[in-house]
């Protein structure tokens, strides 16, 4: 990436999970329509885990072939484990505030994608086709709208998006899945989760580069990872999360407020969050 495209790029690694999403959602909707539901409950769901494990040596593949960034190459030495966890004790708040800032990220994508079919099934009472269509439909949205919002984030900034899209998940996010449950349907999941597909490809086509970019470059690979997966452990939770409140309130639209507490989390970051700069190290 250079410096004028970076949002672009970097939304491409949000855009090429969407492909796994299609995948899986269009082999549920093939093998819903194909196999009897006893079919998929004694045998047919280990098809999925045997197609899943083709990406092993794809991954190996990638390994061997990728290559380090500009900004590790060009550094005249590598920190060593032990200054590592140094730094990492000295930017805990630059770690904290990556933390919430993909709170929002995992949370939103998992309920628009790998919690939809159950929502769609077990909640709304769909049918298993129809959720997965859903899901199938999310999932191509955010291919597409990925890098455009990514390449939006270099012509008008990344914090512009980021608060847009938090502010419109806090406004929007609770009342849509109210409008939902009220009277559920199928086109009525598709509309909602499409506009929450949109807020999440917004936020996330400036989220992942901006965490890259709040990050020092001695610690980036590990300040990044660190920061993605902590706060994924509870953005992971969100299927159980919604369902749990669900049956605790009794209330279908509670996984809109589980979203909308997200956005909260997502905006306290971006208020907060400051890119890295040169001075900054140098005054350390």
């Amino acid at each position: 990436a250079g410096p004028h495209n970076k949002g672009f790029i970097v939304s491409f690694q949000s855009a090429s999970q969407q492909l796994a999403v299609m995948a899986a959602a269009a082999l549920g909707v093939g093998m819903t329509h194909l196999m009897s539901h006893e079919e998929l409950l004694s045998w047919g769901w280990r098809i999925p885990f045997l197609i899943g494990c083709l990406i092993v040596p794809v991954l190996f593949l990638l390994r061997r072939n990728l290559q380090e960034t500009e900004a590790f190459s060009s550094a005249h030495s590598h920190p060593h484990f032990a200054e590592i966890l140094q730094t990492l004790s000295r930017e805990w708040r630059i770690i904290a505030v990556g933390i919430l800032m993909v709170l929002m990220t995992t949370t939103s994508f998992y309920i628009i994608t790998a919690y939809t079919p159950s929502f769609g099934t077990a909640v709304l009472h769909l049918t298993a086709h129809d959720s997965l269509v859903v899901t199938l439909c999310v999932g191509m949205t955010n291919l597409i709208l990925l890098p455009v919002f990514g390449a939006l984030s270099d012509r008008i900034g990344r914090k512009k998006l980021l608060l847009i899209a938090t502010v419109s998940g806090i406004v929007t996010a609770y009342p849509a899945m109210t409008w939902l449950v009220s009277d559920p349907s199928f086109f009525k999941l598709l509309g909602v989760e499409l506009w929450l597909a949109v807020i999440y490809s917004m936020y996330n086509g400036a989220a992942v580069v901006y965490l890259t970019e709040i990050v020092p470059p001695r610690i980036r690979t590990t300040g990044f990872s660190l920061a993605y997966s902590l706060a994924t452990c509870v953005g992971g939770f969100t299927p159980f999360i919604c369902t749990s409140l669900i049956h605790a309130t009794g209330n279908r639209a509670m996984p809109g407020l589980w979203l909308t507490l997200a956005a909260c989390s997502g905006l306290l970051a971006s208020l907060l969050a400051r890119p890295y700069s040169h001075s900054q190290s140098s005054s350390s």
